[in-house]
């Protein structure tokens, strides 16, 4: 005697209202759990606008966008670091390291701005490609290889400088991030390009699928045929040719050297991953949440700076921000799995 089976349909059946109601109420459900961070952000923005007239304006709005460029392309590769599982802590030294690396081949030989620009990149390409190598092949811990790479970093920086900022760069070297484009100045512009060439390569690139491959299951990625060694040591790359172009642009936002430029942007671009609703353990997360989680932090500071808040309220309201979006990151996740 055969058992019936139940089939369970997406779609409620049109004459049972309160299963319609319960489905309705699912799908809102869903819907503002996936645009949390939209929302979150829009609230965050319609308050300060509340408190404060200054805060909603264009000159504002621009000065919210020129403070997270940089801190958006370390933060965009931290997100292709994080999504592999892995982690890069170095990103902050290599920062300094490509800032000095640049300035003083540009005072040496100021006729040579845009070699002394590739060399800088060039730095946070070798320094990503050394971590990638140790990792990969290695097979060292992230945590560990990135780690001796932000302590040597760091400290290649101070002797770039011979322990001092780099001073007198050339005003042709500051016009680099103060030069503006169709109204936005140059580094937004860079950010904007970066934001969309590197969601179009994760979302639509057989690249992409192996990033998320390989932090969903290295292992399976292996058998699948993945070429995980290359697949990681690329992301390592990428994540320090970012901080390299950022290094560019902070020095020559301050047109000097200092040897303790980037200090503190790992965390803040992992913040910004973590918030942006990335998974630490890797395989999710997305290059469009890893940017509204940089322009929630970016707005946060400019709207706290704006009603004269102590830095170290800040860096409370930061830090439980954090721990909000992480805990309701695990909600939602045990929420979609049962």
């Amino acid at each position: 005697m055969s058992t019936p089976t139940t089939i369970k349909t997406e779609l409620p059946p049109p004459d049972a209202a309160p299963g319609e109601s319960r489905w309705t109420r699912t799908r809102v459900e869903e819907l503002l759990i996936r645009n949390s961070m939209v929302i979150v952000l829009l609230l965050v923005m319609c308050y300060f606008s509340y408190e404060s007239v200054r805060f909603a304006t264009l000159p504002n709005a621009k000065t919210i966008l020129i403070a997270a460029a940089p801190f958006a392309l370390v933060a965009f590769g931290q997100t292709l670091v994080i999504l592999t599982g892995g982690i890069d802590l170095s990103v902050g030294s290599v920062i300094a390291v490509s800032a000095m690396t640049g300035a003083k081949l540009v005072v040496d030989h100021p006729d040579q701005l845009w070699l002394a620009v590739a060399a800088a990149i060039g730095v946070g390409i070798l320094a990503g490609l050394i971590n990638g190598i140790i990792i990969s092949r290695l097979n060292v811990a992230p945590f560990v290889a990135t780690l001796g790479m932000l302590t040597a970093g760091s400290g290649v920086a101070f002797v770039i400088g011979d322990g001092a900022p780099i001073n007198g760069l050339p005003t042709e070297y500051g016009k680099i991030a103060n030069t503006e484009i169709l109204g936005l100045q140059a580094p937004v512009i860079v950010m904007i390009v970066g934001f969309i060439v590197l969601a179009t390569v994760m979302k639509r690139t057989a690249f992409g699928l192996r990033v998320y491959a390989v932090g969903g299951n290295r292992v399976a990625a292996d058998v699948a045929g993945v070429n995980t060694q290359r697949t990681l040591t690329a992301v390592y790359v990428i994540s320090g040719a970012l901080a390299g172009v950022s290094g560019v642009i902070l020095s020559s936002r301050v047109i000097s050297g200092p040897p303790d430029l980037g200090a503190g942007y790992e965390l803040d671009a992992i913040a910004a991953v973590v918030i942006g609703g990335a998974s630490l353990m890797g395989g999710r997360g997305t290059i469009w949440g890893t940017l509204l989680g940089l322009l929630l932090i970016q707005t946060l500071n400019n709207g706290l700076d704006i009603l004269i808040v102590p830095s170290y309220w800040q860096a409370v309201i930061s830090g439980v921000l954090i721990v909000a979006a992480v805990a309701v990151d695990m909600w939602a996740t045990r929420r979609s799995t049962s």
